[in-house]
């Protein structure tokens, strides 16, 4: 996925206005908390809600965090199972894209620490 905004470490720190320290801890807690096996989870199970309210807290936190991909993916995620029109492939552009965040979120914590 060349050319894909993972964060946008700019927009992010302006959000907490420019406490470095602060976006660093944020982005910590977020890769701490956030397990995006349990949106795949509930969508294989079938339990749609708390599929989609997991995706929704991803994609506010993934906004709040200026998460741009992540927001994106969540988003049409999350439109998905509101339709009832789940693309599978949309499961594993979701994990893919967590997990190149999680990488992203590592490179903007030691360029930070």
């Amino acid at each position: 996925m060349s050319g894909v905004v993972y964060i946008n470490e700019e927009e992010g720190k302006k959000r907490v206005m420019n406490n470095v320290k602060l976006y660093v801890k944020l982005l910590s807690k977020f890769k701490a908390d956030v397990n995006i096996n349990d949106v795949v989870a509930f969508a294989d199970t079938q339990d749609r809600e708390k599929a989609q309210a997991t995706v929704h807290a991803i994609k506010g936190l993934a906004a709040n965090l200026s998460l741009t991909e992540l927001f994106n993916q969540s988003l049409k995620f999350e439109t998905q199972l509101k339709e009832k029109t789940l693309d599978p492939d949309s499961i594993e552009n979701l994990k893919e894209c967590f997990s190149q965040t999680l990488i992203h979120i590592d490179k903007v914590i030691a360029q930070n620490a």
